[in-house]
């Protein structure tokens, strides 16, 4: 993986998102409850307090899971929840040495179908159909990952010209789109909500 991405809008923490694949896997587990750039500046942080230049799933999988869970809850945290985001980074890299050597890429390489690579994301620990469906999006998108079908699996985030995830974010001005559509859906969801319940 070689290739620009923005999702941090932070240099140092792009960076590392545009050459790492569990980098980026890693990126897209802490998008939840968290604004999506410190999300996605998490990888970053975690590889320099491991005194690393790369996330190594070997290594973090077999870490002392007390002392991971200090390098999450050190000032600035990685996540607003630490500790069980800690313990689910963990789960995913324990997953990826079991199923795919360690090698967070392998996810994708060889999928021949966005259906079969939507299957294999949902699988990972962590990954709902949402988050599965934004990650195949962002890949496709942004990461040149495109097997056969893979617009139809993402669904509405594989659409063309959407502004609906961090698959869309290219920069500044996409990441304001985002944040605009989610608040209208977040105020679409509460009014229908209050709509139900009269």
């Amino acid at each position: 993986m070689d290739t620009t991405v923005h999702l941090a809008q932070q240099d140092e923490a792009d960076e590392l998102l545009g050459r790492s694949a569990l980098a980026a896997l890693t990126g897209m587990l802490l998008d939840q409850q968290i604004p999506m750039e410190w999300a996605f500046t998490g990888p970053y942080t975690i590889t320099r307090r491991l005194g690393a230049t790369d996330l190594d799933a070997h290594e973090i999988a077999a870490y002392d899971p007390d002392a991971f869970t200090a390098l999450f809850v050190e000032k600035p945290a990685v996540h607003r929840y630490p500790g069980s985001m800690a313990h689910r980074v963990q789960q995913l890299c324990r997953y990826l040495v079991e199923h795919y050597d360690g090698d967070a890429s392998a996810v994708w390489a060889d999928a021949k179908t966005g259906a079969e690579l939507l299957k294999r994301l949902q699988e990972l620990p962590g990954f709902g159909k949402q988050k599965a469906q934004i990650f195949l999006a962002l890949l496709g998108k942004q990461y040149g990952v495109t097997p056969k079908g893979w617009r139809e699996a993402a669904g509405a985030y594989g659409e063309v010209g959407s502004y609906r995830s961090v698959a869309d974010i290219t920069g500044p001005d996409s990441l304001a789109k985002v944040r605009a559509h989610k608040q209208e859906a977040k105020r679409a969801a509460k009014a229908a909500k209050a709509t139900k319940e009269t």
